[in-house]
Parts: C-alpha cells; sequence; structure tokens
C-alpha cells in the first residue's frame, strides 16, 4: 500500500509540476531538519540543485506516508521539526487505512494543521497546483473499519 501511494503521489506531482522550477524528489533524498537528517517519502524542491548534491536544499513541500509503527513519529517529532525549518511550507501526512492527509501549512508566523480527506483536493499553492487525492490513492484497496491500526 505504501509504495503504491508513494508511486501515485510521485506521478500526479511530476505531472503537474513538468516545465515549472519545482521538481518532486524522493525518498532516497535526504534534508537536513533542526538538526536532524530526514529521508521523507516524497519532497518538492523549487531550487535546482547540482547532480551531486546528497542533502535537498530548501524543500518548500514535504510528504510522508504514515503507517503504525511512524505515526508518533510523523505526526509530532517530524511535525515540529519541518514547522521549525523556514523553506518548509507545507507538510503533508498521508494516511495508508483512509483516502485522507493532514496537512501542516504556515497561516500567519503558526504552523496549523488541517484534514483533507474524501473526494477533496489537496491544495498546494505554494508550488502553483492542486492534486486530487482520489490520484493519490488510485487503486489503493483499506482495511475494512475496524481493521484499521494506528
Amino acid at each position: 500500500m505504501h509504495a503504491r501511494i508513494q508511486r501515485n503521489l510521485n506521478l500526479a506531482l511530476m505531472l503537474r509540476l513538468r516545465g515549472s522550477r519545482c521538481e518532486p524528489l524522493g525518498p532516497d533524498v535526504k534534508i537536513e531538519v533542526a538538526g536532524s537528517i530526514r529521508y521523507p517519502d516524497m519532497l518538492v524542491n523549487c531550487h535546482l540543485q547540482p547532480n551531486n548534491a546528497t542533502i535537498a536544499a530548501n524543500p518548500v513541500v514535504v510528504f510522508e506516508i504514515v503507517s503504525p509503527s511512524s505515526s508518533r513519529i510523523d505526526r509530532f517529532v517530524k511535525a515540529r521539526e519541518y514547522g521549525n525549518t523556514d523553506s518548509i511550507q507545507r507538510y503533508v501526512i498521508l494516511e495508508q487505512t483512509s483516502q485522507s492527509a493532514t496537512v501542516f501549512t504556515r497561516m500567519n508566523g503558526m504552523w496549523v494543521g488541517t484534514v483533507v480527506d474524501g473526494d477533496a483536493d489537496l491544495a498546494m499553492p505554494e508550488i502553483g497546483i492542486s492534486v486530487p487525492l482520489a490520484d493519490i490513492y488510485l487503486d489503493v484497496d483499506f482495511p475494512p473499519d475496524g481493521d484499521a491500526a494506528g
């Protein structure tokens, strides 16, 4: 499920960002946040990087696909680290048990979380695109209610 969501996300971002100054990268690209090195599932960088760069400089949008084992770190530790990293304007936590996301954005100097779910679009004005959640979750089978962990 994780791999399918990640593949769909990458494809959706690549198609929508083609020709722009922004590009999706990951999951083998690392970023430095609050003194930690992280490997997000996907990120969008809007600054051309040298081919030999080992750390993505100035990511604008960061994505994590949450699992029961990563939930606490993704929702609290990384949310705090990403919120303390000036270049990151949006942090999207994608669920594996439902077609939904928790989205942190900067609003009036604060890091504010909202939930996007169902047939909604995931708006990302920082990079000039919007992606329907249905595109990200294409061909993903969710566990029956009650079987969802975490």
